[in-house]
């Protein structure tokens, strides 16, 4: 078992930045992929960024290249969402999210643990 746990959210105003922190436990081991989803009301849940742990590739979804960064801290077994230049179609529950593997997969129903999620609101 792996267990997530997501810090960070808050509201903020548009152009503004914030950093969501996921911190890893359990059987985390280093062939991992870390993601971070997000899901707005009446929206689906998508994939804005991924790492692979061992590799370190990323992945973005095309509306937040350019201005959020996924890392991630290998002794704190921690991965970080760095949110620049926020907008308020950003607004949604951001999840941390984890699977097994080196291959980046942005489909939700390829991730198998979850954090409880963490509200970010942006206001125009």
């Amino acid at each position: 078992q792996v267990q997530l746990v997501e810090s960070g959210g808050g509201l903020v105003q548009a152009g503004g930045s914030l950093r969501l922190s996921c911190a890893a436990s359990g059987r985390t081991g280093s062939s991992y992929v870390m993601g971070w989803f997000r899901q707005a009301p009446g929206k689906e849940r998508e994939c804005v960024a991924a790492i692979s742990w061992s590799r370190g590739s990323t992945y973005y979804v095309d509306s937040v290249k350019g201005r959020f960064t996924i890392s991630r801290d290998n002794a704190k077994n921690t991965v970080y969402l760095q949110m620049n230049s926020l907008k308020p179609e950003d607004t949604a529950v951001y999840y941390c999210a984890a699977r097994p593997g080196e291959v980046i997969l942005i489909q939700r129903y390829n991730y198998n643990y979850w954090g409880q999620g963490t509200q970010v609101s942006v206001s125009s």
